[in-house]
């Protein structure tokens, strides 16, 4: 039984490079200097020519040469005796040139023509009556500079290459080093050292014995009294150049060889311990000892692999359960729940392997609500898109054919709902972010199990995804309403705009200081109904601000509201400004129609004219205004501002209708040149030259700007606040209670279940080599445990 041993390890060592296992087996493995005659030597215990040779590098990838020796040939058997077989090619080669050539083939396959290396081996057995059962493994010559075209890191490539083969245990070291060199530069017995510094798994070859010096000998080295090795060294004698090129025979190599010890004067002693087939039979005995001291390893390390191949195979499941449709609807019904697990806690934060250095699931959702749109709405500029000739033009149209005496407040509403819709786009926006987190979050939602079947994952995913697309039309178009709602209604009695209101009519009719005009006879008689400063002071100290403080639900106009709490009546008695006391009041107050306008104590400015109602603004209090002035400035007034200009392209030739092609024979052509209007006309900017805005206008733009400013911040902030809540309930709250419905309703079909079950190609492979893998394993340690343990 020991001397099947080694054809036990060749034909586990083939099982296992096909099926990828990671049992080392027992080998030799060759290690030497570049030209140390490491290929001479494999070749003399072959006993025939089958390796490259040439210039510099040859060997550039290992060669895992397995000799099994045959029996001796029959009469009867086939005209040929021995062969040799490549592991990567069915074919049995006769002719060791063509093994030569196959294999410097399929070493410039792989390792290309740039003399590079490659560790992917070479497998190659021989079968011979002429060899003993060896494992030997030929490794690229260690080099020192590259030379050509090699890579610049040539010798760290080949020693990483070497140090991987002799570092494992298993491996028995063959040592080749040139005679005709210094030991101690041996980086052959260097190598060996470091990863067996006893020298208990270690083989010394000397070669080219017969080209040392005339003098010198390695009596000493092959004796062991230099470098001691537990295994020894042996002295070989390969070919000469000249012998090879003169096509001499191995046999009568060896020949030579032999007649070399026997007459050499040093060497004749120790013949009998030296020598290429010494050389042979010393490597088969070492390598089945050595094969039978790492048994109980391998044993070992055989159950540990069929252990974990077993565990592997379990991973991939059982294809027996797939002829049984209970067994299938089991399966799918169980791999859905957790999908749909995975998927709501994925969501609520409650996943077991949730990561801990990025935000995944639910508060991706969250960072989006809070910072993403939160930030959007933040950047939203009330009226930034809104410029002073918008906000003039806009209060003229809506005053229509008559001029207005207040802010119209059919203005604000003209300009306010725009700018609630400029809401829109962010809101429909988050909606679509979270719908993008929630298919991420599906897509991630995956098991190893679940991986075997990639069409059931893939229905799970689509079927979630389904419904997810459902949900968005509705949260959309919820969205979408909650800021046509806003727009609808105008809510200008909300407690939060009647107090911005107040402030911003109080900015707006607080204007700078101006130089003090003439000042005119002051009356005690109301101005068009207005009450003298006397009544207001008395009336705001009594009287509480209404709910309405901004816009008049029964007039046209913002500033006559803001003022309509301050007006009284003829019957409430008025006292001086100096007896008046304020009274505490409820709510806010409009003191923004107090505003100061000029100054105490100015010239020409009266004791009682210290503060300038709201009205003041639009008729003047100490000179010309819209209705106060003199008789002649009525009459004979300045020309009236512009208002507009016609911008239109077309050319209007002249009137039409009564007036065409009349002039006046006193020269008046003014009604001839009122020309018909264009199809556009616009307000008059204020940046245009010659232009400028008046006080009221200037008066007119900031409140409306001031008011529009605070409707939107209060709007903005329930947007901020509904917008979340409408996503979570219409979209992800939703989606978290039906997905196991949907999934459940969607795939659980018995028709189905043969189709989501099918798994994928690779994976069938992968379980089919991990299945023979382990078959493997199993049959390698049931013929190890048979193996007959005694020594030789």
């Amino acid at each position: 039984m020991d001397s099947d041993l080694i054809k036990l390890v060749n034909r586990l060592q083939d099982t296992f490079s096909n099926l990828g296992g990671e049992l080392d087996m027992p080998q030799l493995v060759v290690v030497g200097s570049q030209s140390a005659g490491k290929s001479s030597v494999l070749e003399n215990i072959v006993g025939r020519d089958f390796l490259p040779r040439g210039q510099g590098i040859v060997t550039r990838r290992p060669l895992v040469l397995q000799l099994i020796h045959t029996p001796s040939p029959d009469p009867a058997a086939p005209t040929y005796t021995e062969w040799g077989q490549f592991l990567h090619i069915d074919k049995r080669f006769t002719d060791y040139n063509e093994i030569r050539k196959e294999i410097e083939q399929e070493t410039f396959r792989v390792a290309g023509q740039n003399k590079g290396i490659s560790k992917l081996p070479i497998s190659l057995k021989i079968y011979s009556p002429d060899v003993l059962d060896l494992t030997l493994v030929d490794l690229p010559g260690l080099t020192k500079i590259p030379v050509g075209d090699q890579p610049s890191d040539i010798e760290r490539q080949i020693r990483g290459l070497v140090v991987e083969y002799i570092s494992k245990p298993n491996s028995v070291i063959l040592a080749v080093s040139a005679a005709n060199v210094d030991l101690a530069n041996s980086d052959a017995l260097k190598l060996a050292r470091s990863v067996d510094p006893q020298g208990r798994r270690t083989i010394g070859v000397l070669t080219k014995l017969d080209l040392m010096d005339a003098g010198t000998n390695a009596l000493d080295i092959l004796t062991g009294r230099v470098y001691p090795l537990k295994l020894g060294f042996i002295g070989v004698v390969n070919r000469s150049q000249q012998d090879i090129n003169s096509e001499k025979s191995l046999p009568d190599a060896l020949d030579s060889e032999a007649e070399f010890f026997r007459n050499h004067a040093v060497y004749r002693n120790i013949a009998h311990k030296n020598g290429t087939k010494y050389l042979a039979r010393t490597l088969n005995q070492v390598l089945m000892n050595h094969i039978r001291d790492k048994l109980p390893d391998m044993k070992a390390r055989l159950n540990t692999l069929m252990g974990q191949a077993q565990q592997e195979l379990n991973s991939f499941g059982d294809a027996a359960i797939y002829g049984d449709k209970n067994q299938q609807g089991g399966l799918i019904l169980r791999l859905m729940n957790k999908f749909a697990h995975d998927f709501v806690a994925s969501i609520e934060g409650t996943k077991v392997d949730i990561s801990t250095k990025e935000l995944s699931g639910g508060a991706r959702i969250y960072y989006i609500f809070n910072d993403v749109f939160g930030h959007a709405l933040a950047c939203i500029d009330s009226t930034s898109n809104l410029d002073n000739q918008d906000i003039r033009t806009a209060i003229r149209n809506s005053t229509g054919p008559r001029p207005s005496l207040f802010v119209p407040e059919s203005a604000f509403d003209l300009l306010v709902k725009p700018q609630i819709k400029l809401l829109e786009s962010p809101s429909l926006r988050c909606v679509e972010l979270v719908y993008e987190e929630l298919v991420k979050i599906c897509h991630n939602c995956t098991s190893v199990e679940l991986e075997r079947f990639p069409r059931l994952h893939a229905q799970l995913i689509e079927c979630v995804s389904e419904l997810l697309r459902e949900r968005l039309g509705p949260t959309s178009e919820y969205a979408q309403s909650l800021i046509e709602i806003q727009a609808a209604y105008i809510n200008t009695n909300h407690p939060a705009f009647i107090s911005g209101s107040a402030a911003a009519a109080q900015a707006a009719t607080s204007p700078a200081p101006k130089p003090a005009q003439p000042s005119r006879p002051q009356s005690n008689e109301p101005i068009n109904g207005a009450p003298t400063l006397e009544d207001e002071d008395e009336s705001s100290t009594e009287e509480p601000v209404g709910a309405n403080g901004v816009l008049s639900r029964d007039g046209r106009s913002v500033s006559s509201t803001l003022h309509d709490r301050t007006r009284i009546t003829g019957s409430v008695p008025t006292a001086k400004p100096s007896s008046s006391k304020p009274h505490p009041v409820q709510g806010p107050r409009h003191s923004s129609a107090h505003s100061q306008a000029t100054q105490p104590g100015a010239p020409g400015t009266s004791p009682h004219s210290a503060r300038e109602t709201f009205l003041n603004y639009f008729f003047g209090q100490n000179g010309p205004g819209p209705i106060a002035g003199s008789t002649v400035e009525r009459s004979h007034g300045p020309a009236p501002v512009p208002t507009g200009r016609d911008i239109s392209n077309t050319e209007t030739a002249g009137p039409t209708g009564l007036m065409a092609g009349k002039r006046t024979l006193d020269g008046n052509n003014a009604a001839f040149d009122m020309k018909s209007l264009g199809k556009h006309i616009e307000a008059i900017s204020s940046s245009e030259p010659g232009s400028q805005i008046t006080m009221r206008e200037e008066m007119e733009t900031s409140l409306i700007r001031s008011l529009i400013a605070s409707y939107f911040s209060i709007v903005r902030q329930s947007i901020q606040d509904l917008i979340p809540k409408a996503i979570m309930h219409f979209l992800v709250n939703y989606t978290s209670q039906q997905v196991q419905n949907r999934l459940v309703a969607s795939l659980y079909k018995p028709e189905l279940f043969a189709d989501l079950l099918n798994e994928d190609e690779a994976l069938v492979a992968e379980r089919a080599r991990v299945k023979a893998l382990l078959d493997a394993y199993k049959e390698a340690f049931k013929t190890l445990s048979e193996v007959n343990l005694k020594p030789i």
